[in-house]
């Protein structure tokens, strides 16, 4: 896989797809400079043009893109593609699937660049968890054998936002570097170890046939410090968009609530303080079998973010403070907090627009963790010098 032999970019520059509202380039930073940012939606792409400008956005189907679409050369290409099909709540169809099988456009892409002689030193890819054990480990082993097939050497990562940000928010990331590149040793380890490299992760590993297994490498990277963000920390005084509930609406929720739920709301009303948590709805089995409602608390940190169609985007506050309890909806930008953008990111107008863009997107600080302590490293060291065979 040769090199082009005039780089048209500075080092740093990138591809982002399925872009979004631009939460990998906020994790990113300026000194990495994006090259091209697509995404299909329009609704998403008008808030990344709101957040940083027109320059290098194509709004349309990955699929109706060619490697000419891409300017100069880039040192990283990622892709967040999407997670229906992949997610332990969608229909299962995996990288087969309508929308998460964009993965195939996404690498389409990779091998024409590399034809091109322009293929990116990284190639990133981002996804729930049930990536690996989507159709029994097989789409887990598609992803490492495309990497592989491509001529890079690629290793995951299992980060949960949640070390970052008062959001449980765990993600799966592939990191592939093309062959050629000469690995500097800090940055890997010779076996799974780390908060990173989960058990389900190294079940997922150990399922890949052996050949694969050989070729994956073990990213080492440093647990960040402890966050001291909490989730009232991140809720606003005078929420903008939604309405407190009136008092029977929040004691249909605690009806809902289990004994050991309804223990967490008592805990927090003996503590004689303000106590900010996340509610949010499950189904659940109960005693007789049958399927109930169940409406469930965290004071520590708020659930996954989803879309409005994912169940969990429309979470509940619960705010417990001097013996009276009291619950809303929670706001676009305690959302937009939650993946950790800055209240000068630019949200769109609709409350459900808002909410869809916060909970298909990357949270911030896990973007800024990995680029300061794997990619950009691994952009320090030499290509060019070891062949692929």
């Amino acid at each position: 896989m040769a090199e082009s032999s005039v780089r048209e970019s500075a080092p740093g520059g990138y591809y982002e797809f399925f872009a979004g509202g631009g939460m990998v380039r906020a994790g990113l930073g300026e000194t990495w400079r994006c090259l091209f940012a697509n995404d299909f939606d329009p609704a998403k792409a008008a808030a990344y043009r709101a957040n940083w400008g027109d320059a290098g956005l194509r709004v349309g189907d990955i699929a109706g893109l060619t490697a000419a679409d891409l300017p100069g050369t880039a040192d990283l290409m990622w892709g967040s593609f999407p997670c229906q099909d992949l997610s332990l709540a969608g229909a299962g169809a995996g990288l087969g699937g309508k929308r998460s099988g964009t993965f195939h456009d996404f690498w389409s892409l990779a091998r024409a660049l590399a034809d091109d002689g322009r293929a990116p030193r990284i190639v990133a890819v981002e996804n729930v968890c049930g990536a690996l054990t989507s159709h029994g480990g097989r789409d887990f082993e598609v992803i490492c054998r495309t990497y592989a097939d491509a001529g890079y050497g690629c290793g995951a990562l299992v980060i949960n936002a949640d070390r970052f940000l008062p959001q449980s928010r765990p993600r799966l990331f592939v990191i592939g570097v093309r062959e050629d590149a000469i690995l500097d040793p800090a940055l890997t380890t010779p076996a799974a170890g780390g908060p990173f490299h989960t058990p389900a992760l190294r079940r997922a590993v150990e399922r890949l046939p052996g050949e694969l297994q050989g070729r994956m490498v073990w990213w080492r990277l440093p647990e960040p410090g402890v966050s001291n963000a909490s989730l009232g920390s991140v809720i606003e005084t005078a929420p903008s968009g939604v309405r407190w509930h009136s008092a029977a609406e929040t004691k249909r929720l605690l009806t809902l609530m289990s004994p050991k739920n309804l223990a967490k709301v008592e805990a927090a009303r003996r503590t004689g303080e303000r106590c900010v948590g996340g509610l949010y709805r499950r189904t659940r089995r109960d005693a007789a079998g049958g399927r109930v409602q169940r409406a469930e608390v965290r004071f520590d940190v708020a659930g996954c973010l989803r879309t409005p169609g994912g169940g969990s985007s429309r979470q509940t506050l619960l705010v417990v403070e001097g013996g009276r309890v009291r619950s809303r909806l929670m706001s676009a930008r305690e959302t937009a907090r939650l993946m950790g953008l800055p209240d000068s990111y630019n949200l769109p107008g609709s409350y459900s627009a808002a909410c869809h863009l916060t909970g298909d997107g990357v949270a911030v600080p896990v973007v800024r963790h990995l680029a300061q302590w794997l990619l950009e490293p691994l952009l320090a060291t030499p290509a060019g010098l070891r062949r692929a065979a």
